[in-house]
């Protein structure tokens, strides 16, 4: 059940960046989508969702391997 959970945790970061790339890739097109009123706003939230989709992600991975001891010296604590 727990590893059910973490993976649950770590799937919407997952596809939050996805958005997050979607709204990017319909900005670079010039597709404005319902919710958004201009197209600058649009890639903004679409960069902020990658940069803490990745974020979360990655500080997951870097918790996970500190505390196995598998990190460089510079990222231990």
């Amino acid at each position: 059940m727990g590893r059910l959970i973490a993976f649950i945790i770590l799937l919407i970061p997952g596809i939050m960046a996805a958005y997050g790339i979607k709204l990017m890739r319909d900005t670079l097109f010039n597709k404005l989508l319902e919710p958004y009123p201009a197209l600058w706003m649009q890639f903004t939230l679409g960069t902020i969702f990658v940069v803490l989709g990745i974020g979360f992600f990655a500080g997951f991975l870097l918790n996970r391997d500190r505390k196995k001891g598998t990190v460089a010296k510079r990222f231990q604590k």
